[in-house]
């Protein structure tokens, strides 16, 4: 009985977080796409790595496609397309690729325009028939339809957001970020100017995309949500506050058409303040969808957390710290193993191993140069 026992921790201390062939991504052995904001003695585009997710090795990054400014990307689901915005003052570029899961190619490039200044985000829904852009200056959100072959097709809505007064002051929207629920009936965004969450309806028969009843959800005063992450259950969502360094869990229920804010926690730590200088950026589930997590820049740490499914609550569970420098974006490997920080600021994307009881994570020796790093994007190699 003792030896066996034994034999059974033994076995699950080695499969704790164990990335194999066998598991759903299907490979132990990823790409990674970076992107980066353009620099003149610096970075250029869209760039490529090799992950190793048995040992953490992070291959040296390679120029995959020169192109300004690609603050983010979305590979599509068959992992055969990769869709970038081109951030800039002007009316932003969104782009297709083919993608090559193989090689790590790009090619096939199809280019369309945002509608409006400065393209920040872009994403799919789960079929890969429409697309989401965020216009941050532009303050406005643009939907495109998708071919059959994963390129884009044609831009079939534009939502600009109207100035609005709140407590006397005109307040612009600042689009950030937009999603598509897991069902596809619904697409969220994130409006960093004006407290919201626009939310807009997806007709499949008709190819249309038009505004919901209600058309937002409102968030926290002065809270100015950035980013939003669904659960894979699509009951729940969460949203960071940029400004007021908050992670928010919004209760999902696709079916009634209703939304609402259930919590609100801060990102700091329990005797800080929000000091000049510090904003969210980015918020990620963690693929066992135990933990929640939400980049600080100025405070340059990931702030964790616990997030109970039964009960609908999150719960501080502490702060990865590190060699960090302003932390835009990160990500978690599939098998939720690993946890790569990109420092846009400190020239670098760092490898961290997670711990799978807390799941907190500590800093590796294996990092990668690269300037002014904001996307970190996994595909399986085949």
């Amino acid at each position: 009985m003792i030896k066996f026992l034994f034999l059974a921790l033994f076995v699950a201390s080695v499969n704790q977080f164990h990335c194999t062939a066998n598991e759903s991504s299907n490979s132990s052995q990823y790409w990674v796409f970076l992107g980066t904001y353009t620099s003149d003695d610096g970075s250029r585009g869209i760039y490529r790595s090799s992950f190793d997710a048995e040992t953490g090795q992070l291959s040296a990054p390679e120029l995959a496609m020169e192109l300004e400014s690609p603050s983010f990307f979305h590979i599509a689901p068959d992992g055969k397309s990769l869709y970038a915005v081109s951030e800039n003052n002007q009316e932003g570029g969104v782009y297709s690729f083919r993608l090559d899961p193989a090689t790590g190619t790009l090619s096939e490039k199809v280019s369309l325009t945002s509608g409006a200044a400065t393209a920040c985000h872009i994403s799919t829904d789960n079929k890969n028939q429409f697309a989401v852009v965020s216009n941050y200056f532009g303050g406005s959100y643009a939907f495109y339809k998708l071919q059959p072959n994963g390129s884009l097709d044609s831009r079939i809505a534009h939502y600009p957001i109207p100035v609005i007064k709140i407590d006397g002051v005109d307040r612009a929207a600042r689009g950030h970020c937009g999603f598509f629920d897991a069902t596809g009936t619904f697409a969220f965004t994130c409006d960093a100017g004006q407290d919201k969450v626009h939310i807009y309806k997806v007709d499949r028969e008709k190819g249309t995309v038009t505004q919901n009843d209600p058309p937002f959800l409102a968030m926290p005063a002065l809270s100015a949500p950035r980013h939003i992450h669904i659960a894979p259950d699509n009951k729940v969502a969460f949203v960071n506050g940029e400004r007021d360094m908050t992670v928010n869990l919004v209760k999902l229920d696709v079916a009634a058409n209703r939304f609402e804010v259930l919590q609100s926690l801060s990102t700091l730590r329990e005797s800080e303040k929000v000091e000049p200088g510090y904003s969210t950026a980015e918020c990620r589930i963690h693929p066992n969808g135990q933990f929640v997590y939400v980049s600080n820049r100025g405070h340059n740490t990931i702030a964790a957390f616990k997030y109970d499914a039964a009960s609908m609550k999150l719960s501080p569970a502490g702060h990865i710290t590190g060699d960090i420098n302003i932390p835009r974006n990160f990500n978690i490997t599939p098998c939720g193993k690993w946890m790569l920080i990109a420092s846009q600021d400190g020239g670098k994307v760092g490898v961290y191993r997670i711990d799978e009881a807390t799941g907190l994570a500590k800093e590796t020796v294996n990092s990668i140069k690269i300037d002014r790093c904001i996307c970190v994007k996994f595909l399986p190699k085949p």
